[in-house]
């Protein structure tokens, strides 16, 4: 059986931080896979920005492009509406029967489990894997697996404003990537 891990999110623009969790987890739980699954359009967030969804595909190719053992999973762009981890996890668990899967998520989220939709159901179809972030509790009643990772405190909103106010962002997402989003003219650049 084929162990694959998920990394969900908006991806707005990727950066080291989900690449060091992403790699952290896959060592530790040696899994054999990565899949970085961009979400359409999040229940949890407000509606994303000016970046078109093809956009974040391309910055994310660029991502994990490097690493054989990461792959993009474009299921929630291909569908309409919301993007609830129940609905994925069905169609996943369907379509890949030979597959174990391990959805990674970061401190915040494990504060929000008990608002996820169908989260009763939902623990029945993945495994969770909780990963530490400075400032979240990581207490839960749900299963999760713990898994270390090094601290790096970015997210792609600090990325997005730092763009935005002409302040350097080298060493928080890889330098192709920066290189994208300036010949693009994304986030104000």
């Amino acid at each position: 059986m084929k162990k694959v891990g998920i990394l969900g999110g908006t991806f707005n623009p990727p950066h080291f931080g989900h690449l060091l969790i992403a790699n952290e987890v896959l060592e530790t739980l040696e899994l054999d896979e990565i899949w970085f699954m961009p979400n359409h359009e999040p229940p949890h967030k407000k509606k994303l920005d000016s970046v078109k969804d093809h956009e974040r595909v391309e910055m994310l190719k660029l991502a994990v492009g490097s690493n054989p053992a990461f792959r993009l999973q474009l299921i929630e762009l291909n569908r309409e509406g919301p993007s609830y981890t129940i609905d994925t996890m069905k169609l996943l668990n369907e379509t890949y029967k030979d597959h174990q899967f391990f959805f990674i998520i970061g401190a915040d989220m494990i504060e929000y489990l008990p608002h996820w939709h169908q989260i009763d159901e939902l623990v029945k179809l993945v495994r969770f894997v909780g990963v530490k972030r400075p400032s979240y509790s990581h207490q839960t009643d749900y299963p999760v697996i713990y898994v270390d990772i090094p601290a790096i405190d970015v997210s792609s909103s600090m990325i997005r404003d730092r763009f935005k106010d002409g302040k350097t962002v080298k060493y928080l997402l890889p330098d192709d990537i920066i290189s994208y989003i300036e010949e693009n003219h994304l986030y104000g650049t």
